[in-house]
């Protein structure tokens, strides 16, 4: 394989990101277009072109198009209107976009990919909703308006968070053409293992023990929590995206590494908004109480420059997105004041 070199990506950056979780607006970068540096194998460094604003932009309305048919309001009309209500507040639609990015990079379309990018939004969303509630974390904003609780109240939350799981998983089995049966069947286990016991609803529950016993976790116990939560769940999002688009077992092992550490990057760099005082602090720990704020930027350059080394073996323009999403995430901590 060739030697790893350094790689400049130029592309269009949107001027504002929007925080995932609390709706809040990061003024990241302010110049439209920057050169970002990436790690590719190659034997020769020349420039990409990118335009990352309008890719988010076309991706993002297919997938409110797809979702706004996949969640047609039915009786009991209350149910599907608080699961609406949800899923098309503001969000940066992250898990559908790495799942259909990561599908294209093999090969694959977006049309295999959208069926499954849709049921990650919902079950997403879903695990949002039930997080929300008084006796989880008790938020009471999400994606910048009021939690579905406080509009719709605590019953009819639960319900629809549910609706949202079961959905999730019928609509991908139910609407994947053209899709061979193992695969389906392997995406769709894919997702379970991410949402379960082994996953979200583990790191939940140990989220929820720490912050009982208010005791501050060691670097070993928060990284736990969240790979079991965040990164598990863009884990599943790339990997289900690979196998979907035919990817070979190398390519999908790659993809599930690249997942990982990102999802761990978006926690780390949601420590440091934590620490700007941009955001609520949501746990007695954080990756800025048990590193240090300078080993905790030294982590987040780490996760930045392995989550790259796992795309070196792929088409450097097709992973072109993956990679921006990388440099997207990394660069918002220029922005905080504690920087």
């Amino acid at each position: 394989m060739a030697a790893s070199l350094i790689r400049s990506v130029g592309f269009c950056a949107p001027s504002r990101i929007l925080d995932a979780r609390s709706g809040h607006t990061c003024h990241s970068y302010h110049k439209q277009v920057k050169t970002l540096s990436m790690a590719v194998s190659t034997e020769r460094a020349d420039e990409v072109r990118f335009d990352l604003s309008t890719f988010l932009d076309t991706k993002r309305n297919s997938i409110a198009s797809a979702l706004n048919d996949a969640i047609v309001v039915q009786r009991p009309a209350s149910i599907y209107e608080s699961m609406r209500y949800s899923v098309f507040a503001e969000s940066s639609r992250v898990c559908p976009l790495l799942c259909i990015s990561a599908c294209e990079l093999v090969g694959g379309s977006q049309d295999q990919a959208m069926p499954m990018a849709c049921a990650l939004e919902m079950v997403h969303t879903a695990s949002f909703i039930h997080d929300d509630l008084p006796c989880m974390d008790d938020d009471e904003l999400r994606r910048g308006k009021a939690a579905n609780h406080k509009v719709f109240g605590e019953d009819l939350a639960i319900l629809a968070g549910d609706a949202l799981y079961a959905l999730g998983v019928e609509y991908v089995a139910s609407n994947s053409k053209d899709i061979c049966p193992d695969t389906l069947l392997r995406v769709i286990a894919e997702l379970g293992k991410a949402v379960g016991s082994e996953g979200m609803v583990a790191g939940q529950y140990l989220e929820l023990a720490s912050n009982e016993s208010g005791e501050e976790l060691t670097f070993e116990a928060l990284r736990d929590i969240h790979l079991r939560k965040t990164a598990a769940y863009a884990e599943c999002s790339t990997v289900c995206g690979a196998i979907l688009g035919g990817a070979d077992e190398e390519q999908i092992q790659s993809l599930r590494q690249y997942g990982r550490a990102l999802g761990l990057l978006y926690e780390v760099v949601e420590d440091m908004a934590e620490q700007s005082g941009k955001n609520k602090i949501r746990t007695p720990s954080s990756y800025i109480k048990v590193l240090g704020l300078e080993k905790c930027k030294e982590y987040v350059k780490l996760l930045r420059s392995e989550a790259k080394s796992y795309l070196s073996g792929f088409d450097t323009k097709k992973a072109v997105p993956l990679l921006c999403f990388v440099d997207q995430l990394a660069e918002r901590v220029r922005d905080y004041e504690a920087f």
